[in-house]
């Protein structure tokens, strides 16, 4: 995608943070989001809905003669509305860090806000739910859909893991639909690159892109594959996670948009107070700490949920 360009942030002190810190964040979000990968981008506005063009069908073009009557196209354009959505981050700092490190301060916000961003976003728009379990803030995402394939159902005379995935994308070419990807769970890389042929072979060797750290990450059965631990569910270093047992989705990701704000705010105080995961209140004053709350917004529709394929797996422990 082309390079994001410099937004500037609001209310923040020279002396803590760069001005252009959001820029490299919002670029790297998108990198680090397996859904924005596949899905297709749209503009999305703050303070209204965004129509958005999903196509549903090719429109019909016919032969016609000459002065007569032009064919009427069967084909259609759905439209759906899709509203800008607020994902937030609050990160208490030492004061001593934020005075002193400011260098190291940007440096570590760029690296762990688009992880945090990309985490969420694609959690929605996968499960629906919020990282807390909650009902998400989009009605429409991808694990709703009706098409279902379990992995290991085919022996390894039978194509293994690779006819499981082939089967899947039959579910979805046969209801007249492309496949032209798929996202997919980190815990799945190791049963795909184990993977074998009868004589001991491996059959999936283009499922990673050695020597990066990106979402995209190769390609699975001849279409493009990206990672996101958000499609089991299960979050490094999230204790509150668990693992669904969803281990990738495919399908027609023409079907699927979502949009990024252009406005970002990072907002810092050393007065405010906050509540912490247990209830505890917490005074930044008090305790010699700096507030920094990162706020972004993101949308996203889906045309016809039944357009992708979901695979699953067993569970892995929580």
């Amino acid at each position: 995608m082309a390079a994001t360009a410099p937004i500037t942030t609001s209310s923040v002190p020279s002396e803590l943070l760069p001005r252009t810190i959001t820029a490299p964040i919002f670029e790297k979000s998108v990198e680090a989001s397996a859904v924005m990968q596949l899905a297709r981008p749209a503009p999305l506005a703050l303070d209204a809905t965004t129509s958005v063009p999903i196509p549903m069908d090719v429109p019909v073009a016919d032969w016609v003669g000459q002065a007569a009557k032009k064919p009427l196209s069967t084909g259609g354009i759905d439209v759906k509305q899709m509203q800008a959505k607020k994902v937030a981050v609050l990160i208490p700092v030492a004061m001593e860090v934020a005075k002193t490190n400011t260098g190291g301060l940007y440096d570590q916000l760029e690296k762990d806000l688009p992880t945090a961003f990309a985490r969420a976003f694609d959690h929605a728009t996968i499960h629906g739910k919020t990282m807390k379990g909650a009902t998400g803030p989009f009605t429409e995402y991808l694990a709703a859909t009706s098409n279902s394939v379990e992995l290991g159902t085919a022996t390894q005379a039978q194509g293994g893991i690779w006819a499981d995935f082939v089967n899947g994308m039959a579910e979805v070419v046969d209801s007249d639909w492309d496949y032209t990807g798929t996202v997919a769970d980190h815990r799945l890389k190791p049963s795909l690159l184990l993977a074998t042929d009868t004589t001991g072979r491996p059959i999936l060797v283009d499922t990673q892109t050695p020597g990066t750290n990106m979402a995209a990450a190769g390609t699975l059965i001849g279409e493009p594959l990206a990672y996101s631990r958000s499609v089991s569910g299960k979050q490094r270093r999230q204790s509150t996670s668990v693992d669904t047992g969803l281990r990738a989705i495919g399908g027609d990701w023409s079907q699927a948009a979502y949009g990024v704000g252009m406005d970002i705010t990072i907002r810092v105080s050393n007065e405010a107070t906050y509540v912490d995961e247990e209830g505890g209140v917490h005074s930044a004053f008090q305790e010699n700490l700096v507030l920094i709350l990162a706020e972004a917004y993101y949308g996203f529709v889906l045309g016809d949920v039944d357009a992708f394929v979901k695979f699953t797996g067993t569970p892995s422990g929580s």
